[in-house]
């Protein structure tokens, strides 16, 4: 099973919005025992809060389904655990290394360099503009898919 973590700062905006869309088109592409997908944030800023009300208006808004859930904190035990470590933004990379200093098994990207593209996500804590952050996400979710789908067995 390919187990999957998306990370962002916080773990209310950025990635339970990837967590929740990634599982939506996994299962949509009948993946879903054999993809695992988890978020959590490099701060302890959020940890216990739930999904920003942000977040859940645009799942709402695409129709994604979500739960509840409460922010967690990225541990060393989840670099060991995860397959594929896809962080939001250069911040988080930084971040990460406090937590995670040597990336031995080159598992942590940027999410959207499956895209081809090397640059961060907004955080729209900051921006507001959760329908932007939401369209990037779908773009790296979408690509990552299909790079799973045609590169890695599963």
């Amino acid at each position: 099973m390919l187990k999957i973590m998306f990370v962002c700062h916080g773990n209310i905006c950025r990635s339970p919005m990837a967590e929740f869309y990634m599982k939506y088109i996994v299962e949509k592409a009948g993946l879903e025992n054999d993809i695992f997908i988890a978020s959590s944030a490099t701060s302890y800023e959020e940890i216990g809060n739930d999904i920003h009300y942000g977040t859940k208006r645009v799942l709402d808004e695409h129709n994604i389904p979500y739960h509840s859930r409460k922010a967690q904190k990225f541990t060393e035990e989840d670099y060991e655990n995860y397959d594929l470590i896809l962080l939001m933004d250069k911040n988080n990379i930084r971040n990460m290394r406090y937590i995670v200093p040597d990336d031995y098994d080159n598992k942590i990207k940027l999410l959207l360099s499956y895209a081809g593209e090397n640059t961060s996500i907004a955080d729209p804590w900051y921006t507001g503009e959760f329908e932007t952050t939401y369209k990037d996400i779908k773009r790296g979710c979408d690509t990552l898919l299909c790079y799973i789908k045609n590169h890695l067995t599963i």
